[in-house]
């Protein structure tokens, strides 16, 4: 893990010697929107006009920001629309690779070696972490945008021209309990188990472990009562949550020390990740292999020996209950 300092990669490991031991995720910094007509995002000077073929995706298949938009380009039947470019799942002293095998396809667009060379393309000062998902546009040859809960409302409506119109993710009439629920997750759940994991004093970790679990606890009560987190309704929070459930069990148990229980041991959010899991074109978004190689073998502070675990065995496919809610509903 490392970062661009006015253009110049350091591998540097995340600092917490100021924060009492606790993570503190920077924040993304190409933040321009692909809008339908071409206007800029609120706040911002550059506008991009959607169009097909245009934009390429950086992504990694053990990402689970860069998952929630392969996902999205998925449902949205964007597939021949938006390019897309995958990581090697190993993150070394160069951060992400394109070390093409095993499912990574290396960048299909420059032939370059390493992530962080696309952030110099675009910006030849950057300074910052080097993250997936990036949203590249082929035509002005620059980052878009770095912040995955932004892409994938650029994917869910900017591209219904050529996609499927007829899948909203983000309702009108649900954006506010939708961005509730995102508000309550993300610091709880989804960057939670990373503040476990990457904690560096006990105190950090059992106040992220509390965090992380009080709020699954508040999910499997929701859940009992309801298939999806709004109702029978599909919706951007399902996704965004369902992509760090997958990698609950295989993961974040044992090498971020989340541990109190599995998600296997929800009756209901374990439902649920199946539920999801068989939605028509999201199995093959996720790819185990990536996602336990890349934690394992890639964070030697936390896993110095890099051995993988074998386990454990998650049938995703096997049946759920969830339909004793009714049917799912996209629209």
């Amino acid at each position: 893990m490392g970062l661009l300092v006015d253009g110049k990669w350091q591998d540097r490991w995340y600092d917490t010697s100021k924060s009492g031991g606790r993570f503190e995720r920077a924040q993304s910094q190409w933040r321009d929107r692909v809008t339908a007509d071409g206007t800029p995002a609120q706040g911002r000077e550059r506008g991009f006009r959607a169009e097909p073929g245009r934009y390429h995706l950086y992504v990694s298949l053990a990402c689970p920001w860069a998952h929630r938009t392969l996902i999205f380009r998925a449902l949205k039947k964007l597939e021949d629309v938006i390019s897309v470019s995958v990581v090697h799942y190993h993150m070394g002293e160069n951060g992400w690779t394109f070390e093409a095998g095993d499912g990574a396809t290396g960048d299909t667009l420059y032939g370059l070696d390493f992530l962080h060379q696309i952030y110099t393309r675009a910006d030849p000062f950057y300074s910052g972490r080097v993250t997936v998902p990036v949203l590249w546009d082929k035509t002005r040859q620059t980052i878009v945008n770095n912040e995955s809960s932004e892409i994938i409302r650029m994917l869910n409506s900017a591209f219904d021209e050529w996609g499927d119109a007829s899948v909203d993710f983000y309702p009108e009439a649900l954006r506010a309990e939708i961005d509730a629920l995102n508000d309550e997750i993300y610091p709880a759940v989804n960057n939670g188990v990373y503040r476990a994991g990457f904690a560096t004093t006990q105190e950090a970790y059992e106040e992220a472990y509390g965090e992380v679990f009080a709020m699954l606890d508040r999910l499997e009560e929701r859940l009992s009562r309801q298939r999806y987190l709004t109702g029978k309704r599909i919706t951007e929070a399902d996704w965004r949550l369902f992509t760090t459930l997958v990698r609950f069990d295989p993961v974040y148990v044992g090498h971020f020390k989340c541990n109190r229980q599995r998600i296997a041991d929800y009756a209901n959010l374990s439902n649920y990740v199946r539920d999801l899991h068989q939605a028509p074109g999201v199995a093959g978004t996720v790819d185990m292999q990536h996602i336990k190689r890349h934690y394992y073998g890639s964070h030697g502070t936390i896993n110095p020996t890099g051995i993988v675990p074998l386990g454990p065995e998650i049938d995703y496919d096997a049946p759920h209950d969830r339909d004793r809610f009714g049917s799912p509903a996209y629209q």
